[in-house]
């Protein structure tokens, strides 16, 4: 029997829990008892047809928007009173992946016997996060969605969503991802998760209640940030200027010397990534994204696609070299119907999509009217 969730007195932009019970995963491991972490704004309507899911990317959370307390969001340029997802319109939806660390079950989670899964944990694909946010949906009263969409690995989430459950997607936005994670960014995404394994402190993944691998975080980070950003806006911002009174020439043993502003840059990305996200589920979510493949037990692409329903919204961003435009264009032309592939023109590369997305505000209003 499925239990609807209450949201009568819960003020936006406010972080919410459910139980969606046991989950089988795709890799035949076994999550006994799910919690997904969500947020909403905005008030669904008598037939649960205004609802609009918009999904994070890799280490985004469930604040896509301000809410009651009026913290900036992620996504203010697409969602928010006024917004193409309109939280006055709609009723928007963000949930926390399973692996996460902003409230969904992850690797710091408990497991049965008491203890955080750690090691323990089971590798969860996107399949499986569709599946589990899908009883979510079930409890929130929403047969199908008006509209689910992201960026990167959000992107690819939606697109799970449009092939896995054609009959609960009416429109899907994938932006700034292709169908299927490339042999270069699972090469991009290996270096990451064995920054974090081969630190000192990781002890195998059960490094809870000791000291934290925050150093192969941070490297992590660094080594992502670069691929999140262009070599245009690295120059442009830094070029080969040293950081502040540093003198990056002036050493006098190896490993001893001032930074580039550039150093100092991937520096300051990584120390923020530690103090708000676990390395566990930079690994977990990492190689859950490692696992996204459209095609996988479902033919050809266009085979894979041919099952889907939906009105596509495809974008790109135009500097993008971890995602490129070029895989936007291979995912739109194998899509039933004739699917354009909207740019957006941002010289930093990959965070375009979310620091940019108000390009195409006026492409996503005509999309959610139509």
């Amino acid at each position: 029997m499925t239990i609807s969730v209450t949201r009568t007195e819960v003020p936006d932009g406010t972080v919410q829990y459910v139980n969606i019970g046991s989950l089988e995963l795709e890799a035949g491991g076994f999550l006994p008892d799910v919690t997904l972490a969500y947020e909403t704004w905005g008030t669904l309507n008598e037939d649960g047809s205004n609802a609009i899911l918009v999904q994070h990317a890799l280490t985004g959370s469930t604040h896509v928007t301000r809410g009651s307390g009026n913290e900036e969001g992620w996504w203010e340029q697409l969602a928010g009173p006024g917004a193409p997802a309109d939280t006055d319109r709609f009723f928007v939806v963000s949930i926390n992946i399973v692996g996460g660390c902003y409230g969904s079950t992850g690797p710091s989670s408990a497991a049965p016997d008491g203890r955080p899964w750690g090691s323990r944990f089971p590798l969860v694909t996107l399949r499986d996060s569709t599946a589990a946010e899908a009883r979510l949906a079930d409890q929130l009263g929403i047969s199908s969605w008006f509209a689910v969409l992201g960026g990167s690995m959000g992107g690819a989430r939606a697109l799970e969503w449009a092939v896995t459950y054609p009959e609960r997607v009416r429109r899907c936005g994938v932006i700034a991802v292709g169908a299927s994670s490339t042999a270069e960014q699972i090469a991009f995404a290996q270096a990451q998760t064995l920054a974090i394994r081969q630190d000192p402190n990781f002890n195998g993944g059960d490094y809870y209640g000791g000291p934290l691998p925050e150093d192969g975080l941070a490297l992590a980070r660094r080594i992502a940030h670069i691929t999140y950003r262009s070599a245009y806006e690295f120059d442009f911002r830094f070029g080969r200027n040293a950081q502040a009174s540093e003198t990056p020439l002036e050493a006098e043993s190896l490993g001893v010397r001032g930074r580039y502003q550039v150093e100092s840059y991937l520096d300051h990305q990584g120390s923020k990534l530690v103090r708000r996200f676990d390395a566990n589920s930079y690994i977990a979510i990492t190689e859950t994204l490692m696992s996204h493949d459209i095609c996988r037990g479902r033919g050809t692409l266009k085979e894979a696609l041919s099952r889907t329903t939906a009105d596509f919204f495809v974008a790109a961003v135009d500097t993008d070299r971890l995602y490129f435009p070029a895989q936007s264009h291979e995912l739109a032309e194998a899509l039933p119907g004739d699917v354009d592939v909207h740019l957006i023109e941002a010289p930093i590369g990959h965070d375009g999509f979310l620091t940019d997305i108000g390009q195409l505000n006026a492409q996503l209003r005509a999309y959610f009217l139509a």
